[in-house]
């Protein structure tokens, strides 16, 4: 795809391909029911421009429910409907949209798919309850921990603010701000 030609209705596909929701709420038979904690809020995903494609950003309202190994990931849009709808279990991520499904190996693939980039997607669900992901080590800091590359600030986690930097080009930062803070 020709970076130059990435137009709005492509950022909203990738939005969808990243993150996901449908109207359905019944996982499919073949697919574990999340369960655990429920989180909603917004999000802002910005990836730096690189020689290969044009900077990126899309920004969504979201519902997280489940773990790293099994959970469910809804993208919505401005006025609240749902955009497309990701659905993981080891080893098998099910994206549903109103254009299909797609299936994806990981999380990783997922969001690779989306912007070219792997978001740290699996970790998601731990860093919005201000806590590193127990599956890879961490280095604790003044405003939170390093993760993966990623620098997890909690500073303002108490008014439901979370960011995370990746300074590696392409530079990649995400901004959440949770509806109930922790």
């Amino acid at each position: 795809m020709n970076a130059a030609r990435f137009t709005r209705p492509a950022i909203w596909a990738a939005a969808a391909l990243l993150l996901g929701a449908c109207a359905s709420v019944t996982p499919p038979p073949d697919m574990p029911s999340a369960t655990g904690p429920y989180t909603t809020g917004r999000l802002a995903v910005r990836v730096d421009a690189s020689p290969q494609r044009v900077a990126q950003s899309v920004s969504a309202g979201f519902e997280l429910r489940g773990t790293d190994l099994v959970g469910e990931l809804r993208l919505l849009s401005p006025l609240g409907t749902s955009v497309a709808q990701a659905r993981w279990a080891p080893g098998r991520v099910r994206l549903e949209t109103g254009e299909g499904q797609r299936e994806f190996g990981s999380l990783d693939e997922l969001s690779m798919a989306a912007l070219g980039e792997a978001l740290p997607l699996a970790a998601l669900p731990d860093w919005l309850a201000g806590r590193p992901w127990p599956a890879a080590p961490h280095t604790p800091n003044a405003e939170g921990f390093e993760q993966q590359g990623w620098q997890v600030q909690l500073t303002r986690l108490a008014e439901g603010f979370i960011e995370a930097r990746r300074t590696a080009p392409p530079a990649v930062q995400l901004r959440i701000k949770l509806d109930a803070p922790a």
